[in-house]
């Protein structure tokens, strides 16, 4: 799964999100590799830090302090110097002095092993509303989502939702086009142990359609999940 550098640089056309994972423990990456993939990333894995280092510009970087040739935080170092991509720390060194040290060397983030992939794909989200620009106000097409105010408006007039709608709406805006699994989302917008009925999900789902009013700007993907999809107006912002 290795590639020359510059190989994450160009998104397909859809925008999908890149994730480098750079991490010596090959199940471990294989398991990241798998769920992220579902998840509608753009994945690729490398095992140790020249490789890291050596790769292009993902959107995100999972870093694993313990690799077999370089430090993991001299390599958050070197990246966070060349890189303004989101780096999060994935890692079982849970001590305080190592969060602190990669925090001050450039992560972003910092996640101890072990975790669940949504908690992981929800730290996705949150680092890169962080690092890019306006991150805290999605704009897409005729949508806009303020996360910080919770404010949601279509062609500029506002729509309310009640709080579980406005989760579902951030979890799909978070990153426009990628599918969001039901159990995504519902780990999300309820609970990391979400056991109840999924039938919950779609009346709230339908729900923000009809208050949404954008024919087609929530796409159902059958046996998959939920996306922002091209309704009208829909990526052109």
């Amino acid at each position: 799964m290795h590639a020359p550098a510059g190989h994450a640089d160009s998104l397909p056309e859809e925008r999908v999100t890149s994730v480098l994972i750079v991490e010596d423990d090959e199940s471990i990456a294989a398991q990241l590799v798998r769920g992220l993939t579902r998840g509608g990333y753009q994945v690729d894995h490398v095992m140790t830090g020249h490789d890291a280092l050596a790769w292009g510009k993902p959107d995100v970087v999972l870093l694993d302090l313990e690799l077999p040739d370089l430090d993991g935080v001299q390599v958050c170092r070197k990246l966070r110097e060349r890189l303004d991509s989101a780096i999060i720390v994935v890692t079982a060194r849970g001590e305080e002095a190592d969060r602190v040290l990669a925090l001050d060397e450039g992560a972003d983030d910092y996640l101890v092993k072990p975790f669940g992939l949504a908690e992981l794909q929800a730290r996705i989200r949150a680092v890169l509303r962080r690092v890019r620009p306006g991150g805290d106000v999605i704009r897409y097409g005729p949508l806009v989502v303020d996360i910080r105010t919770h404010r949601v408006t279509v062609s500029g007039a506002e729509v309310l939702l009640t709080p579980k709608e406005f989760d579902i709406l951030e979890c799909l805006a978070a990153d426009p086009g990628r599918v969001v699994t039901r159990q995504e989302i519902l780990e999300t917008a309820w609970d990391a142990h979400w056991y109840g009925p999924t039938k919950v999900l779609d009346v709230h789902v339908a729900s923000l359609r009809r208050k949404l009013g954008a024919p087609g700007l929530i796409e159902t993907v059958y046996g998959r999940g939920f996306r922002l999809g091209d309704g009208p107006g829909a990526g052109g912002a």
